[in-house]
This record gives C-alpha cells, sequence and structure tokens, in this order.
C-alpha cells in the first residue's frame, strides 16, 4: 500500500513566494541566535561568581526570560508568512551565527563584554531584517523587529553599564 505523502504547511499569505522565502531566511537566523543567546545567558547566570553575583546573576535571568520570550514570536511571524522555521538543536547549530561559549570558567567581566556584544550583534542582524521585511512590505514584522531591536539595545545598554568600573 502506497503512503500518502503529507500535506504541505501551505500558509496563506499575499506576500510574494520568493520575498516570504527571504523573509523567513532572515527570521530563522535570527531565531537561532535567539535560542544560542538565550542558552549562553542562561549559562552565564548559573556560572557567574563573584562581588556582583546577586545583581549579575538576578540581570542574566531577566535578559534570558526576554530573549525567550521572543521565539515564539518569531516563529510564528515564519510560518505566518507561509514557510518553515527550525525544527531541532541541530537545525539552530545549523543557522547561529552567535557563537557558543563551551569553557569552564568564565569571569564575570567577561561574561558582560560577551553579552553585550552578542546582543549588539543581534541588533545588527535585526536591523537586516528590518531592510528585508520592508522590501517584502511585511508590515506586521517590521513592527515587531522594531520592538525586538529595542529590547536586545536595552539589553546591550544594561550589561555595558554593570561592567562600568568605580
Amino acid at each position: 500500500m502506497a503512503e500518502t505523502p503529507p500535506a504541505k504547511l501551505d500558509t496563506p499569505t499575499d506576500i510574494q513566494s520568493n520575498k516570504a522565502a527571504t523573509v523567513a531566511d532572515a527570521l530563522n537566523a535570527i531565531l537561532a541566535d535567539s535560542f544560542a543567546l538565550y542558552l549562553k545567558t542562561k549559562n552565564f547566570h548559573w556560572h557567574v561568581s563573584g562581588p556582583h553575583f546577586r545583581d549579575y546573576h538576578l540581570m542574566m535571568d531577566d535578559q534570558a526570560t526576554q530573549i525567550l520570550g521572543t521565539t515564539d514570536a518569531i516563529a510564528e511571524r515564519v510560518r505566518k508568512t507561509g514557510n518553515t522555521t527550525l525544527r531541532s538543536i541541530g537545525d539552530i547549530s545549523r543557522h547561529q551565527r552567535i557563537k557558543d561559549n563551551d569553557k569552564d570558567f568564565v569571569s564575570a567581566s567577561d561574561m558582560l563584554a560577551e553579552l553585550r556584544e552578542d546582543n549588539l550583534a543581534l541588533v545588527e542582524s535585526l536591523r537586516e531584517a528590518k531592510d528585508i521585511v520592508d522590501e517584502a512590505k511585511d508590515n506586521a514584522t517590521s513592527g515587531i523587529l522594531d520592538e525586538w531591536t529595542d529590547q536586545a539595545e536595552e539589553r546591550a545598554w544594561f550589561l555595558f553599564e554593570a561592567s562600568r568600573k568605580g
């Protein structure tokens, strides 16, 4: 008995298919980076030590929660454009641009600096995606990208201020 192929995940959209695919590619890369940044932030949250432990621990937990909070909305925007999103840890690793940190020990100051730079890299990716979605006339994604950009800029700012000496 021949197996019936599964139905395609066709989602109606008025965005031209080639532009929708470009939007999805940009968003899937941001989604992968968001998961990578979330896990790195949680890793540092779990392993931070030193005189500012409590402040850094709480800040990183707040930031990780905020980052994770964007992932569902990112994935749903991909689906709303008629495309598919990331499916696994392996898929995330193939798309992520933010590098993992598997070191046994990272000083608190290095944690803050690395997370700051990663958030600024995410801001850059969000701005690039903004151009792509505006070209595709994807107004809904464009508006949400502004919010995510503001959140990443705020995280970078907090990390910068927390790392200042004196």
